[in-house]
């Protein structure tokens, strides 16, 4: 057998043992998103990466996932930002937000398994929701879900509301008070959460981070 046959499955981490801050990015793409919503939401996704790679801290210890919901898929699976490849979401489908949140879940728990498995130590994930509407299938196993790991601190969930979302479902959902986005202002989203990611990124794991509030009167989101 050729060499180059021989791949170690653990290759990703021993060419980067550093720790990982993975992020769970769940995106509604419903049929209620289409027009200048979505466009919003792929230039937004474009430029989260470019801020990320301009940090080489945060290439090597950040690593990103993206989960659509309408239908539910993994659109993009975990990987540092240089891997990262925004995709082109479309929307179409209804708002399958429990299922969506339910497979976030499942594929943290996957992720933290092969950290543990190749001593890769990490930082707690981040959950990161983002919806136009509210939920079209069964959320509240999965609000229980979110309700247990935050308890553990297993991991952080964050919700934003865009345009015409059920506020009063995601603050069901989340345990922290979720945000309405100002418009359709997801390039300064992202640029705020590539900012929060960076920051988590120059700590070591387990510190308190103090994140710069986004519902200011300057910032993205109102409460």
């Amino acid at each position: 057998m050729f060499e180059f046959d021989q791949i170690p499955f653990a290759a990703e981490f021993a060419e980067n043992p550093e720790p990982r801050c993975p992020c769970i990015l769940l995106l509604d793409t419903s049929y209620s998103m289409s027009g200048q919503p979505i466009d919003e939401l792929n230039r937004g996704l474009a430029s989260f990466k470019e801020e990320l790679m301009t940090d080489s801290m945060s290439v090597k210890r950040i690593e990103l996932a993206v989960v659509s919901f309408g239908p539910v898929q993994a659109t993009s699976d975990f990987g540092t930002p240089d891997d990262f490849y925004p995709p082109m979401l479309t929307a179409s489908g209804n708002t399958p937000m429990g299922a969506a949140i339910e497979k976030a879940v499942s594929m943290l728990e996957t992720r933290k398994n092969v950290y543990k498995q190749n001593g890769i130590s990490y930082y707690r994930p981040w959950i990161f929701l983002i919806t136009d509407g509210a939920p079209t299938d069964d959320w509240q196993r999965a609000a229980s879900l979110v309700r247990e790991g935050e308890a553990a601190k297993s991991f952080m969930f964050f919700a934003v509301g865009v345009e015409n979302a059920d506020m009063n479902v995601l603050g069901q959902i989340a345990t922290r008070t979720p945000l309405k986005l100002k418009g359709l202002r997801f390039a300064d989203l992202f640029s705020w959460l590539s900012n929060s990611l960076n920051s988590v990124s120059h700590s070591t794991p387990g510190d308190q981070i103090r994140l710069e509030n986004p519902a200011s009167p300057e910032g993205w989101a109102l409460i």
